[in-house]
């Protein structure tokens, strides 16, 4: 099973990442710097969940682990933020599986191997 390091910047209280397949940066350390969460992702085999472009620049030049999914857009409410994230979480985890960096944006995915 895959699992999944959700960064700090991103919301704790989603009903998406409430399982046991995810883990929030602030139930391990809410101050932790990149290089502590990168590694710490690495040491596990998690998928590293960001708004934060300095992962998704350090895996262009690395090979996983890490994997990384890099959501690139703007805040939203949580509400807006949920809906786009429900329709298209299934489509994102798939990318994951067979890309090293999945970039989310609001009207598309790309990913990069």
């Amino acid at each position: 099973m895959v699992k999944y390091l959700i960064d700090v910047n991103l919301p704790y209280f989603f009903k998406l990442w409430r399982s046991e397949e995810f883990i929030h940066q602030n139930d391990i350390d809410p101050k932790a710097t990149d290089q502590k969460i990168w590694s710490y992702a690495k040491e596990n085999g998690l998928v590293i969940i960001t708004k934060d472009s300095d992962f998704s620049n350090r895996i262009l030049i690395s090979d996983p682990p890490p994997k990384i999914i890099h959501i690139k857009f703007g805040n939203l409410k949580m509400k807006d933020f949920h809906n786009l994230m429900t329709n298209i979480w299934d489509k994102i985890l798939s990318m994951s599986n067979t890309n090293k960096l999945v970039n989310v944006y609001k009207d598309k995915l790309e990913g990069i191997n």
